[in-house]
């Protein structure tokens, strides 16, 4: 087996083997309906943002004055499409006027339903890693939903760090006023943007799958594709509503809901988009991508990782891969295996 198939890394792969997965990738956007999928992420992380705007506002609360963390969240939104950050700021608004008005047990409550909002949309990105990775659900409902809830925290937690950093970089943006130093403050504020999108993501990639999880080093590059592309389409996409086009004329008072909703689903497309292309690249080599001890193809509890491609064509994926058979293609021989193995002892 050539073409990258004894790479420990994505990056020992040659081009070859790199147009090969791009090709595949393509293709599998298409076969899976990634459009399809993002589209129902989307739907579902709608109601879960504004569910988690809500625990971060209540959870502030408690430790802060509740209309401070509307100005923050404000700031942290600032690189976000304009439309984007109206309805986050709307939300946060609204979540600070109901935390006014709930105390002990009806604060609780509150927290309780966001939570369950959160939650829906953990497990619609679950579930949509599992098709990007060739995986059913194997985990009982018990775990997926505990790993759900606990997605949802760590959400929480990331974001709100995040609005804590950039609370600081917006207050040492106007304590210095016009120069150099707000110039450099919002560089910062992009970069930080792009740190918490590409943390995020990575978890994501390696604990949400239902699969063995695969190593660091074969999830970078989906990983750092993902982040990277949301950060310019997130740009871009900002510039696009505010310059060339006008949601509210199209959608009268809906506009700014048509946008966020557009924004969503170009972020969901891109997330499982690099999930595709993670899942590729270790269906390109026969060695173990994941955790544990090395383990001989038809054994790692990975379809991507059990399975070798033998070519760009997709022609070869069994239908059975969307039941999580761990199926190993006729290619991988036990003469390959073999092969493998004296490659591996010779090593010093």
């Amino acid at each position: 087996m050539t073409n990258g198939h004894f790479a420990t890394s994505p990056w020992q792969m040659p081009s070859a083997a790199w147009k090969d997965i791009a090709k595949r990738t393509w293709q599998r956007t298409w076969d899976d309906n990634v459009a399809l999928v993002a589209a129902g992420v989307a739907f579902y992380g709608f109601f879960a943002l504004v569910s988690l705007i809500g625990i971060i506002v209540l959870a502030y609360g408690l430790v802060a004055e509740p209309r401070t963390v509307v100005d923050h969240v404000r700031a942290m939104t600032a690189v976000l499409p304009t439309d984007v950050a109206l309805i986050i700021g709307e939300q946060a608004l609204n979540a600070v006027k109901t935390s006014e008005g709930a105390k002990g047990a009806g604060l609780i409550v509150a927290l309780l339903a966001a939570l369950y909002g959160g939650t829906n949309g953990s497990a619609a990105l679950i579930t949509a890693l599992n098709i990007a990775y060739e995986e059913k659900e194997k985990r009982s409902l018990l775990r997926f939903y505990l790993l759900a809830v606990l997605m949802t925290l760590s959400a929480v937690v990331v974001t709100l760090a995040a609005i804590a950093a950039t609370a600081a970089i917006a207050t040492i943006s106007v304590r210095f006023g016009a120069g150099l130093l707000p110039l450099a403050a919002k560089a910062i504020a992009y970069i930080l943007l792009l740190l918490v999108a590409a943390g995020l993501i990575s978890a994501l990639y390696r604990y949400a799958p239902s699969r063995e999880r695969a190593k660091w080093v074969w999830i970078t590059p989906g990983c750092v594709f993902a982040a990277a592309v949301w950060l310019l389409l997130t740009v871009l996409f900002g510039f696009y509503v505010s310059n060339l086009t006008n949601f509210s004329a199209t959608y009268g008072s809906l506009g700014a809901l048509a946008a966020f909703q557009t924004w969503l689903y170009l972020s969901a497309y891109v997330l499982v988009m690099g999930a595709e292309l993670n899942s590729e690249i270790e269906h390109q080599t026969a060695r173990d991508s994941t955790t544990g001890p090395e383990q001989p193809l038809g054994q790692r509890g990975a379809w991507a990782a059990d399975n070798v491609a033998t070519s760009d064509e997709v022609e070869d994926r069994p239908e059975e891969a969307r039941e999580g058979e761990k199926l190993t293609q006729a290619s991988a021989t036990v003469a390959d295996r073999d092969s493998l193995t004296d490659t591996t002892e010779a090593k010093p």
